[in-house]
């Protein structure tokens, strides 16, 4: 744990550049040039297994008490995107400010979290620092409608976050989500989520200058697979770059 915090602390982010660190799942920490700390969609508990009988297969790196962040988001209400044991210690500082997809007001009211807190429509844009962050539309299914994706702006770079989201071609045509300079997306295929094969059709059809995969291996029920994924990229869109990040690595965008 301690490892990850000191690599996100001590990483330098010059001007026009951005930290990005993988939590594993879905989760990631961004840096900014400022110094800013931003976590997205932080899973750092075993609360998944308690609720739904969900294992943790990847190893925590990171515990909620040890970095102190300026912002939390949450890209929905699924508790391995809003981590209920963990977002009351992240927030619990008196400082670090919480933006979610509007799904998390209820469980922040649960929760009794009441300050600090900025909810997101699709189409909304809150300004974090030297970040700006909009919610883009994502499709996780009809049970959870207020979900969405991520798109920031940092130092001039674009970072699109699909969130969890099924295989929509009819989406991929918004100028403002083609050629990125980093697209994360998930490839679990389970749940409604892109699987690899239509997750390489995405990056082919967006074209990001990078693309990272997520959302694979913290649970067995949620499937993933990197190597399909890197298959598909080589038949679909080999001239597309692409990172599998291991858990706990970081990268200067």
């Amino acid at each position: 744990m301690e490892n990850f915090a000191q690599k996100v602390l001590t990483t330098t982010i010059g001007e026009g550049q951005v930290g990005v660190f993988f939590l594993g799942q879905a989760g990631f920490v961004l840096k900014t040039a400022g110094g800013k700390l931003i976590a997205i969609d932080p899973y750092l508990s075993d609360c998944c297994e308690r609720y739904f009988g969900f294992k943790r297969l990847m190893p925590h790196i990171l515990s909620a008490d040890t970095l102190t962040f300026d912002y939390v988001v949450a890209s929905h209400a699924h508790y391995d995107h809003f981590d209920p044991d963990s977002v009351p210690v992240l927030l619990g500082n008196g400082k670090t400010e919480f933006v979610g997809a509007y799904d998390t007001q209820e469980e922040c009211r649960r929760l009794g979290i009441q300050k600090r807190l900025t909810f997101l429509a699709v189409g909304d844009e809150k300004e974090m620092g030297d970040a700006v962050l909009k919610a883009i539309r994502c499709d996780h299914g009809p049970d959870t409608p207020h979900a969405i994706g991520l798109l920031f702006e940092i130092s001039g770079k674009k970072i699109y976050m699909m969130g969890d989201t099924a295989y929509r071609p009819d989406w991929l045509s918004d100028k403002e989500i083609q050629g990125v300079d980093l697209l994360i997306l998930p490839i679990n295929g389970a749940y409604g989520n892109l699987d690899a094969h239509q997750a390489a059709q995405v990056v082919s059809a967006l074209k990001p200058r990078l693309a990272v995969p997520c959302h694979y291996w913290n649970f067995a029920e949620h499937f993933g697979s990197p190597s399909d994924f890197m298959a598909d990229m080589k038949a679909l869109c080999p001239e597309i770059p692409y990172v599998l990040m291991r858990q706990g690595e970081g990268m200067i965008l």
